[in-house]
């Protein structure tokens, strides 16, 4: 059986979540696939820290290109059997930035959950039949709690909306508590929102933006402490959203205060190319933001419609190209043509 686990796109809530700020995060239909009857090609940090810690007994075989691949390719179709073709290596392929390292980690230990599975297809599929939806073969929440505290360790910290992202799909507002709890509801956007992606060549470390971040908290940290605090304001109005106008404002809010926070600290959060585009997108009604850490990766375009084909025509003059993607794919499932994957219960 193949799993799959969605990636991410972080929509509101960058930097300011780790200081207890709510985040807005999506799953978006872009998977990493994994079979547990193969072995693995590739051992990621996070694997092996969930190895390490009990949580798993071995790594499988997984495809990330589709949260890997250059702009313009689509979607990796999963694979279909052991005689298909080995994944391309991970660093073939130009990242996105769309939580590929979460979305390995869920989908490898739920794929070696379900190879673990005391019960047999027959039984699980006269239980699905009883319930009216597949019947998973792991316990969402644990499963969640075992990612959680692997990618943390591997990437020595974080808030893990990536990992929640992976494991419970949809559109979710994530709090960060202070004990490093991560809370995780199911979140309405504003209807009639559009939101379009955009990826570029330019790329930087998380971990080495936040270092950065850091430094200038422990040098300036007044100058820290009010930026930070002016995104966090952007990010709980955000989440009070009712339109895309109020949602709109909440994102540049936030831009703002994240740019001058990038300046501040040396870290480029927010790209010459966005603050050269974001007038071209203003002026369409739409705010164009770095989505998670910034740095070029990803971008998103929101607002109450598509951008035109003047902006597109600017973003890639400026070295942005549009990624086809939705936003509310459900979480990490076994992959069954013939039934729609459930949605968790968060």
């Amino acid at each position: 059986m193949i799993v799959r686990a969605p990636g991410k796109l972080v929509l509101s809530g960058a930097y300011a979540v780790l200081e207890g700020a709510p985040a807005l995060v999506a799953a978006v239909d872009r998977y990493v696939v994994a079979d547990p009857a193969r072995p693995a090609d590739l051992v990621t940090e996070e694997v092996q820290a969930a190895i390490d810690a009990g949580a798993l007994d071995r790594a499988v075989w997984f495809d990330a290109a589709a949260l890997r691949a250059a702009a313009s390719a689509a979607p990796a179709a999963p694979a279909a059997g052991p005689s298909a073709p080995a994944a391309p290596p991970l660093e073939a392929s130009r990242k996105l930035g769309l939580g590929s390292s979460a979305a390995i980690l869920v989908a490898t230990l739920a794929a070696r959950a379900v190879a673990r599975a005391s019960w047999t297809m027959a039984t699980a599929a006269a239980a699905a039949a009883a319930v009216g939806q597949p019947m998973p073969a792991w316990d969402t929440r644990a499963l969640f709690l075992d990612a959680l505290a692997a990618h943390r360790r591997a990437q020595g910290g974080g808030s893990g909306v990536d990992v929640a992202a992976s494991v419970y799909g949809g559109v979710l507002c994530c709090r960060l508590g202070p004990g490093g709890e991560l809370a995780v509801t199911p979140h309405a956007l504003p209807g009639r929102l559009a939101v379009e992606v955009f990826a570029s060549d330019a790329s930087a470390r998380t971990s080495d933006m936040l270092e950065r971040v850091r430094t200038l908290a422990a040098s300036a940290p007044e100058a820290h402490r009010a930026l930070l605090g002016a995104a966090a304001d952007g990010a709980r109005a955000a989440v009070a959203a009712a339109d895309v106008r109020a949602l709109v404002a909440a994102l540049d809010r936030q831009v703002d205060a994240l740019a001058e926070l990038g300046d501040r600290a040396g870290a480029p959060i927010v790209t010459p190319a966005l603050r050269r585009l974001r007038p071209a997108a203003a002026a369409e009604g739409a705010s164009l933001a770095p989505s998670g850490a910034g740095g070029g990766d990803v971008s998103i375009f929101v607002g109450a419609a598509p951008p035109s084909a003047a902006f597109l025509e600017a973003a890639r003059a400026s070295g942005l190209e549009r990624v086809p993607m939705s936003l509310g794919a459900p979480g990490v499932h076994v992959l069954d043509a013939a039934r729609p994957p459930p949605a968790p219960h968060v």
